[in-house]
């Protein structure tokens, strides 16, 4: 696939087959991450990788839509430290699950509606904090669904606005 097929098919999923990730692969993945761009090169996100059920069971606790969690062989938790932005967090969170998805493994990113309990299980310095949460796994289905009726994505021609905002017949949200 082509980079641009493997972004053009991606989809989250919660749901994954018992099949470990191999560690050359996973290594991949977190390479991905650790590639991605920051601001003045801060480098300024961490991975905290995770396989023990307990611990994912004890994160998932701490967010509101977690529960698929601890069904992913592997989580990722994506720390920024002090000073740290939630773009960089977010590039280096997506370049893992397009490398992730690459090779055949989904993901979801999960937010963790309560970042201090999170933050204490994951054992975090003060200031650091959970960005966001990535399962990764094998699909349980091995061929994912499309997007459902009426989960479609927009039309490219309701995104792009040329030279400056122009009123359509979409809501105006800015």
């Amino acid at each position: 696939m082509t980079a641009y097929d493997v972004i053009r098919t991606k989809r989250d999923t919660r749901a994954y087959a018992e099949r470990p990730i191999p560690e050359e692969t996973l290594r991949r993945i977190l390479q991905a991450g650790r590639m991605a761009g920051s601001s003045k090169n801060t480098q300024p996100v961490r991975f905290v990788v995770l396989r023990d059920q307990a611990r994912k069971q004890e994160l998932a606790a701490c967010g509101d839509f977690a529960a698929h969690l601890p069904a992913a062989p592997v989580v990722v938790a994506v720390v920024l430290m002090p000073d740290g932005g939630a773009f960089d967090a977010g590039r280096a969170a997506q370049n893992m699950m397009v490398a992730a998805w690459a090779e055949g493994i989904t993901s979801c990113p999960t937010s963790m509606h309560r970042p201090e309990c999170a933050a204490a299980a994951l054992g975090l310095p003060p200031q650091h904090r959970v960005a966001i949460m990535l399962p990764f796994g094998y699909p349980a289905d091995p061929d994912p669904r499309p997007p459902r009726p009426g989960r479609q994505r927009l039309p490219l021609e309701q995104y792009v606005h040329e030279d400056r905002w122009k009123v359509r017949d979409e809501v105006a949200n800015g």
